[in-house]
């Protein structure tokens, strides 16, 4: 489930510009506030919305969100404040007014004002293309954007200004080769969430997250990556 905040006021996109991984313009973006030490706090949409820019938030991160937008306010002319606005998705022809998710094409449309869903695998599509969730593979505090694919899925511009954790991300762009990150991997079998896979020495060499039918999107170190892993009682392959 996803809340719906809105951010309205004269200062509402260089408020947010300041703060979040991805330039805030007239198009629908996807973007992420950090930790100022570069780890992940939140996802969102932002959606430009007439005189306010809306915030499409899992449910579950939404209260925190809202604190810490807050915290940033200041002097700045913005109002943050929850709505009761509804979200309707799919992926079929899209509905009017509906927009598309700019992560991927994939993901299909996003409609704000009304409810429903028309029973995609959504699962099986975010396997598929290795895209993250909310809660799932993105963790709060810990993850990195850039090890779970956010440059590649739209989610940081590399040219914009300033914003919290803007330092470090962009030396894990420039400055190094990254040595972790997720992967969509085949899968015989199942395990729950969060399993560590294993080499067959029994090192840890990654940990397992979404599965849909034989595949699996995994954190992974990637010299581990090869044959002889396990997670649970399922082998992990290649």
């Amino acid at each position: 489930m996803w809340r719906i905040l809105a951010v309205s006021g004269e200062d509402r996109v260089e408020f947010l510009q300041g703060l979040v991984t991805n330039k805030v313009g007239p198009a629908p973006c996807w973007a992420a506030l950090l930790t100022p030490q570069g780890k992940y706090l939140a996802d969102f949409l932002i959606v430009p919305d007439g005189e306010r820019l809306l915030i499409d938030v899992d449910a579950r991160l939404a209260d925190d969100l809202t604190r810490r937008l807050s915290m940033y306010k200041l002097r700045s002319k913005v109002t943050l404040e929850p709505t009761d606005i509804a979200v309707a998705r799919g992926t079929g022809p899209a509905p009017g007014g509906a927009i598309i998710d700019p992560r991927h094409p994939a993901l299909g449309w996003r409609l704000y004002g009304a409810s429903g869903d028309d029973g995609t695998d959504w699962d099986a599509i975010r396997v598929e293309h290795c895209i993250p969730e909310s809660m799932i593979e993105l963790i709060p505090n810990e993850t990195f954007i850039l090890e779970a694919g956010f440059e590649r899925l739209h989610g940081v511009d590399f040219r914009k200004g300033c914003y919290v954790g803007q330092e470090v991300t962009a030396r894990m762009k420039h400055k190094t080769e990254l040595r972790k990150g997720l992967v969509t991997v085949g899968i015989e079998g199942a395990a729950p969430l969060g399993t560590p896979i294993l080499m067959a020495d029994g090192r840890e060499a990654g940990t397992l997250f979404t599965q849909s039918g034989a595949r699996a999107i995994a954190y992974m170190r990637f010299d581990r990556m090869g044959d002889g892993l396990s997670a649970g009682d399922a082998r992990i392959l290649p």
